[in-house]
């Protein structure tokens, strides 16, 4: 059995709403294990974490999108696999990346920028959306990948909304596809 893990940290649950169905849509693959791994307020993981981390054939890297970048929450975790990184312990495992942010633009490309160069620093395998943008004239803001994000998925919650009312259902819908797809990669890259 292949095993998936989303780490992602999210400060008031707009991203761990996302992180959900990125996993019930890697959860749809059936020789894929996956888990959510949150990222603890504090931005320590624990020494078994590291070590399902290491374990793992691929890891998706969550986090909200804070001042145009990842939370330090994330910041400190990324900076903390330096050690797994001198190892090269997630060398040649899948990766893909997502965040969530209060604009529709909300800078989030540099956030999945960002995940993406952690990942290839790491010796990783990059994987984008694969999804064709909602970008017609009739496009409705709950088609699939209505903010159009290739590199990593996008998803935008209102900063007055609860956890409840966003991300909105396109962008949920997007994530179930974008897990499934992630966890498809793992499946064929471990054959």
């Amino acid at each position: 059995m292949n095993k998936l893990v989303i780490l992602f940290h999210s400060g008031y649950g707009h991203t761990e709403k996302q992180a959900h169905s990125v996993l019930e849509g890697a959860k749809k693959v059936s020789n894929v294990e996956a888990n959510l791994m949150a990222i603890p307020e504090n931005g320590e993981l624990s020494g078994a974490q590291w070590e399902e981390l290491a374990e793992a054939e691929g890891i998706i890297f969550g986090s909200p999108t804070y001042m145009g970048g990842v939370s330090w929450q994330f910041k400190k975790v990324a900076d903390a696999s330096s050690k797994p990184w001198f190892g090269q312990q997630w060398k040649d495992k899948i990766a893909a990346g997502f965040t969530n942010s209060a604009t529709i633009n909300g800078d989030k490309f540099l956030t999945v920028n960002y995940l993406q160069t952690l990942a290839m620093q790491h010796g990783m395998v990059w994987v984008g959306v694969g999804l064709m943008p909602s970008n017609a004239k009739d496009a409705d803001r709950n088609d699939i990948n209505y903010l159009g994000g290739f590199n990593g998925l996008f998803a935008q919650s209102p900063s007055d909304s609860s956890p409840e009312e966003g991300p909105l259902p396109g962008d949920l819908k997007t994530a179930i596809l974008f897990g499934e797809r992630i966890a498809n990669a793992v499946a064929r890259w471990n054959k």
